[in-house]
């Protein structure tokens, strides 16, 4: 597949950013495992991803309906955007407005000072998590890197990926 034009969230993440079927019942292990795999990948403290994404939550559920949630925070500590895409092995909790437990996670943490970026980055995620039929891929999808491709490809869905099957020679992943 030739590059394509990325959009905000698809130029943050990388495959290390990508974890499917993470294995967690509550909100606070969601939270601690995204700030962890933040921390990881970019040399932060854990602590205070933690502490902010919490404090993000306080202010109210990141959950934004149909299952998703976007998990994010501004940090001083950081010096650029930073983020990682989630799906549990099964829904949580998470207070979303629908009420409804939550399997896709985007969680996200931007410097303090990239107000403009943070928010590109937001309106961004939830179009792309608000259409159903790219919502029902990321949650079917078996393969790290289909996912990767498929958030970085949005909204143009490459034919390849837009079909039933995508091709893998280490194991078929069905997308649809």
């Amino acid at each position: 597949m030739g590059p394509v034009p990325m959009n905000p969230v698809g130029k943050l993440l990388t495959l290390d950013d990508i974890r499917l079927d993470l294995d967690v019942s509550t909100k606070e292990q969601l939270l601690e495992q995204i700030a962890a795999l933040l921390a990881t990948r970019h040399g932060l403290s854990k602590i205070f991803i933690l502490e902010s994404l919490t404090a993000r939550e306080l202010l109210g559920s990141t959950g934004v309906g149909h299952g998703v949630a976007i998990p994010h925070a501004r940090m001083n500590q950081c010096a650029i955007a930073a983020g990682v895409f989630v799906r549990t092995k099964s829904a949580i909790p998470f207070d979303a407005p629908d009420g409804k437990p939550v399997s896709v996670f985007l969680g996200l943490i931007v410097p303090n000072r990239a107000a403009e970026l943070h928010l590109q980055i937001l309106a961004t995620a939830a179009g792309m998590l608000g259409d159903r039929s790219f919502r029902e891929k990321l949650k079917t999808c078996n393969d790290p890197r289909v996912v990767g491709e498929l958030l970085a490809a949005w909204p143009d869905i490459p034919p390849v990926l837009a079909s039933v099957t995508v091709p893998n020679p280490e194991r078929p992943a069905t997308c649809d």
